[in-house]
Formats: C-alpha cells, structure tokens, sequence
C-alpha cells in the first residue's frame, strides 16, 4: 500500500514538505529553481519521509512577489516549467507516496493578468473594472488615495491610474505591492473562477489548495478608513464575515471529489475564536499555526501557544498545525540564536547578531517538539539541513518588503536562498556542475558544507534527526492520537516543556517529549526509555537546549 494515500484523513496527522520552487533545485542551468529540479530529487523527499509537498505559486507571473502576482492560474510559468511536467510531477510523487498541495491566492491578481489589463483599457465605469476596486481619488483634484490605508508590505494601498491620454486617473486597490491589485469578491466572476481554479488543479491530481492571505479577500464595500476599534468581522477587510459563505462553497468543490482534497488556511489573526470559525466542518480543514511559529524560545512562551492552539481547535474538530518557518519568516537556526528570538516582521533589520551554535541546538530540540504535538507538521525546505538566514547583498535582494521600507527591512530573502546539495561545485549542485548562469539568489561562501550531500551519512547531522524524527513518528503508535497531557519532571522547574501522548486503542502506549529551556540540567525519570533525542545524554540528564522522547 502506498504511504498514507489509503488513509483518507492523511491530512490529521501528515507531514507537509513546503517548496519554494525558485531554490529547491535548478533543473536546466538556468539559475532558477523548476520543476525537473524537484522531479530528480523526489526520492530525497521520500527517504526524509514526507506525506505531502506544499508548492509556492508555479504559476506564469512577473515575479513582482516571487510568483504570488499571478498572470495565468492555469499555466506554469517558463522558469519552472510547463503545465505537462506539473502534471508528471504530481503524478510521480504520487507514485511514492507523496501528495500535492498548490497555492491559490484570493486576494489579489497579477497587474499582467488579463482581466486587469483589460480593466485598464476599459476605462472608468466598465464593466471589467467592476472585477476590481477602482476608485475616484478624495480631494478637489482626485489627487488624494481613497483610503489611508497600510500596505502589508509598508507605504499606501492605492495607485493612481493614467489614462490613454496621459491624464490622472481612478486609483485600484492594492493590499500588497502595486503590481497585486486586489479583487472584488462581491462580483460572481471573482467567485466563479477561483471554484474553477480548484476543480482545474484538483482534476490534475492535487490533494490540496493552500489559500494565501486567506482572511483579506473580502473587503467593506464602501471602503471606510480603518477607525481605532472595531468589532469582530467589521473590519474594512480583515477577517469579515462574509469570507466564511466564501470558503463554504470551496469546500463543497473539494467534497465533491471521490477521495479527500483539503483546504488549508493562512490565518494571521491574534482572537483564537475568530481563527477557528475558519475551521468548522463545512469550511477549511486546516490553518497555519503563526502563533506558535514567531513565540520565542521560552517555555512559558511555548507552552501557553500550545495549550490556547490546541484549545482554539477542539471545538471544531479540526486538527493543530506546526511548523518552525516558512519562506516569509526568518530561519530558525538564526532566530532561536538571537537575544530576542521571537519574529516580528516590523522587526527584522540587517546586521542583527546571532549566535548559530546556540540557535543550532535550539533548533534541533524544536524539531522534536514540533514533531511530537498532535496535528499535522510542516517543514520547509533547507530547515532539515539546519539551513541559517542568509544576510544577502543589498544589491542582489529582490523582495520588494525591502525596497517598500526604504530599504530598512532586509525583507525576505535570507530563507529562499537556493539549497546546497553537494559539497563542492560552483552552486553547490543547486544546479548542473556545468551550468552557465548564476543562481538566483547568491549562495554564501561555505554553503556546501551544510549541504545534503555533507550530511546524508552523517549520524549526527540535523538531516539525521529530521529523518529518524520523522520515521519514529510514522511509526510511533503512542503519536497517532489527538490527545496531549501535560507532565512535571521530578525536579524540573518551569523551563521545561513536556508532555505525554498516548494512542487511541488500547496497547498504543505512551510517548513522553520533553524540552529543557532552561539553563540547567534536568534528570529524566529512572526508568524512562529514550527513544531520541537532540543531543547526546549522559546518565538520562537532558541538558540545556535539549530535547527526547522517552517511554515512561
């Protein structure tokens, strides 16, 4: 039987494998990740032990936010590939085991999608303007933005339009960057294309759609000024009411398919109640867990982001999600280095110390915890190999969070750094050997050492522990269950986070994790059996930074 493809709720417990195409892997020499680059490295994603691939956007874009300003849904764009190779891909890793989940973004469209450009060719008042939020400017002169609204990358919403005849014209809405106007979920097109969408992908083997920005979508028609406090879903477009009507009939298209197709969710909002509607049965069957993901590294911290995740969840049924980065956050060999080792996008800045030694070790224990709560884990690429935030040359970022702060922000670039798959060679086998052009995005001096190829045979390696992490919770009985008690070491104080999981049918058993955040040793208990752990143990003492698992 195939890994998990029989077992029609895979998605409860599965561990998701997230690509950001561009840096996986480069097929072609081109410099840019693609899809023949993760079709040769399939078998790595098998033997890791992954359930599911998440895919950042394939899609034919200008690349304006690294492919999250989409032109064409339904056509990969050339640096990665064609519509015919996704399709072999989804259909060999399905062959090993391993599922597909894509990203469609609601919120906004690419500048160069065709609806928007036959927009601005339609002119004020046409109907294909209608598609999205067009608006006249304030002022005597129009000369002033509709709202004042915030970027969620920095600077204004709005861009003034001009028209044929070199005039100013109406202003569009743009939550993100200009290049990403934003759509109008009051009109049937925008619904009736993204069911569409769904059924287009799900038709060509994808398990899942992972729904970027999932609470911003839908905005307050008559577009007011954000005022200083609000009531839940009446913000002007944050987490209104009515997305859920919206992500109903999405989940009605994935129930119609013969085998289970998911929905996953990505809900920043701070009110675990409001987090879990997005949840109920008839809508998304999961959400990313950011709560957990920006916590530092502090037990107390931890532990209460555990116990309000899993108790914003149990209403619904709906199973928890975890993961320590993606390819918006900061890696978490460098955060879990820094003095505040929490993230805050405000926050970021060059040139923030770090100590990797430490963040290493911290690293490792947070994979054990991560891997041992119930719920469904996701690791992005590189973070197995103990991947550190890279400070990029100014001159080589492309993230426009960058160039929107004025250049303060060092944006996100540092985590999509291509990965290093070979200890030698001139883009340390990101691409071919004999590749002409330069990776993308610049790789730092060392990188191979840290490389797949370094660590593969390695027994201590984070590689190592990410594998065998990974197949004693497959094969773990004690890990299959939802429940999660709390457990005090003898002698342990609150710097330790640890916690018993036990099966659901009799003769399952009982697993124990347990992390020491603090800064001195801590016993296990005389009998416990360790199944594993981040760093050696003398005499069943765990050390600072560390993490096992024990049997009771």
């Amino acid at each position: 039987m195939e890994r998990g493809v029989q077992d029609r709720a895979w998605w409860r417990d599965a561990v998701i494998y997230q690509v950001y195409p561009r840096s996986f892997a480069d097929g072609n020499g081109d410099g840019t990740g693609d899809l023949a680059g993760v079709r040769a490295h399939l078998g790595y994603l098998r033997d890791l032990g992954v359930d599911a691939i998440w895919y950042t956007p394939w899609y034919a874009s200008p690349l304006a936010d690294g492919g999250y300003d989409m032109a064409d849904y339904r056509a990969i764009d050339p640096a990665f590939g064609d519509l015919a190779e996704a399709e072999a891909l989804i259909a060999e890793a399905r062959g090993l085991g391993i599922r597909t989940i894509v990203d469609v973004v609601p919120n906004h469209v690419s500048d160069q999608h065709d609806w928007f450009r036959r927009a601005l060719a339609a002119g004020p008042g046409s109907p294909e303007r209608e598609r999205f939020w067009f608006r006249d400017g304030r002022g005597e002169r129009g000369d002033e933005s509709p709202t004042r609204w915030t970027s969620e990358f920095q600077g204004g919403t709005w861009t003034r339009t001009t028209g044929s005849d070199g005039s100013p014209g109406q202003w569009y809405l743009h939550l993100f960057t200009p290049q990403q106007p934003d759509l109008n979920w009051d009109h049937p097109d925008v619904r009736r294309e993204h069911e569409e969408v769904l059924r287009f992908w799900f038709d060509r083997g994808a398990a899942g759609i992972r729904i970027d920005s999932a609470a911003l979508p839908v905005k307050d028609p008559r577009l007011p000024d954000i005022p200083e406090t609000w009531e839940a879903g009446e913000h002007p477009y944050l987490d209104r009411d009515e997305l859920h009507g919206v992500y109903r009939s999405w989940r009605a298209v994935a129930d119609s398919y013969g085998d289970e197709r998911v929905l996953v969710g990505e809900i920043w909002l701070p009110d675990p109640a409001r987090f879990a509607l997005y949840l109920r049965p008839d809508e998304m069957h999961t959400a990313f867990n950011f709560d957990f993901m920006t916590r530092p590294w502090d037990a107390k911290q931890l532990r209460e982001s555990i116990r309000t995740t899993l108790e914003a969840h149990a209403p619904v049924g709906a199973p928890a999600t975890w993961v320590l980065s993606n390819h918006d956050i900061t890696r978490p060999v460098t955060r879990y280095g820094r003095e505040d080792s929490s993230f805050d996008f405000a926050a970021k800045r060059f040139g923030t110390p770090s100590d990797l030694a430490l963040g290493t070790r911290r690293a490792r224990a947070a994979a054990l915890l991560t891997g041992a709560l119930p719920g469904s884990l996701y690791v992005y690429q590189g973070d197995e190999l103990g991947l550190p935030e890279v400070e990029v040359p100014r001159e080589a970022i492309q993230d426009p969070m960058h160039f929107r702060s004025g250049g303060v922000d060092p944006g996100r670039d540092g985590c999509r750094v291509p990965i290093p798959w070979t200890r030698s060679g001139p883009t340390a086998g990101f691409s071919p050997e004999d590749a002409p052009a330069e990776p993308w995005l610049p790789l730092p001096d060392g990188w191979g050492e840290l490389s797949v190829e370094a660590q593969q045979d390695d027994p201590v390696s984070m590689l190592s522990l990410y594998r065998t992490m990974l197949a004693t919770r497959r094969a773990e009985p004690a890990l299959r269950g939802d429940g999660l008690t709390w457990v005090t070491l003898p002698g342990a104080g609150e710097d330790v986070v640890a916690f018993a999981r036990t099966g659901a049918r009799p003769g399952d058993g009982t697993l124990v994790c347990a992390v020491n955040l603090g800064a001195g040793a801590v016993a296990l208990p005389s009998k416990a059996e360790v199944v594993l752990s981040s760093a050696p143990l003398v005499d069943g003492v765990l050390s600072p930074d560390t993490a096992a698992w024990y049997r009771p």
